[in-house]
């Protein structure tokens, strides 16, 4: 009795371990990989944007994005000078584990209508870990190949999974054409659960095209 009462002590230790390594996998293991593609990706965007200045000399345009492939880079001064992140086409798993995925199909950057980026907020480098902070008027930068795009946050709201007008090109409204151009962030809420989504809303404040 007194051996199965130590078999059963360790074998819950041993998993009590197994479940401990895994979590911490997913927190910071998992935030080592989204942090070798996300150098990858903002180089070779970074490279992509110089080749566009010297090369075409004003007549810019996005052209198409592959799935998984680099749309633009992100900065929100509020989360911190060194806040910057490669946001791909996609918003598969697959996909948001490389950084914040843009909705195929929504507005790109500087469009009218509603440029959507959903990212994880607390693995795969947690991007939109701190997204709750933001406040109205704070900035959410957007560069582009072709030009940099300031939106400034208009609001702020949770719901449920379900509610899916919120990615409208017209938040709320999805019957309404658009008539300005709108980013949404979105990602799960509280942290550590998917019940409900956190979503910033902002609207474009300046664009700046670049020069050759």
């Amino acid at each position: 009795m007194r051996a199965a009462i130590r078999f059963v002590s360790e074998l819950g230790i041993t998993a009590g371990v197994v479940l401990l390594m895994f979590c911490a996998y997913l927190l910071w293991g998992t935030g080592s990989y989204t942090e070798e593609h996300q150098r990858v990706l903002q180089r070779q965007f970074e490279q992509e944007i110089q080749r566009s200045v010297h090369e075409h000399k004003g007549k810019r345009t996005l052209g198409a994005i592959k799935l998984g492939g680099a749309v633009a880079l992100i900065r929100i001064p509020r989360l911190g000078a060194d806040y910057k992140y490669a946001v791909v086409e996609g918003v598969d798993a697959e996909h948001l584990r490389e950084g914040p995925g843009h909705y195929p199909g929504t507005a790109m950057p500087g469009e009218i209508g509603n440029f959507v980026v959903s990212g994880h907020r607390t693995t795969y480098l947690a991007p939109f870990n701190r997204i709750g902070e933001l406040n109205r008027g704070d900035e959410i930068v957007v560069d582009t190949r072709e030009a940099r795009y300031t939106y400034r946050v208009t609001e702020k709201e949770v719901v449920l999974p379900t509610r899916l007008d919120v990615v409208a090109p017209v938040p709320g409204h999805p019957a309404e054409r658009p008539t300005r151009a709108l980013i949404t962030l979105t990602t799960c809420n509280p942290k550590y659960s998917a019940a409900e989504r956190l979503i910033v809303h902002g609207l474009l404040a300046d664009r700046e095209k670049r020069r050759a």
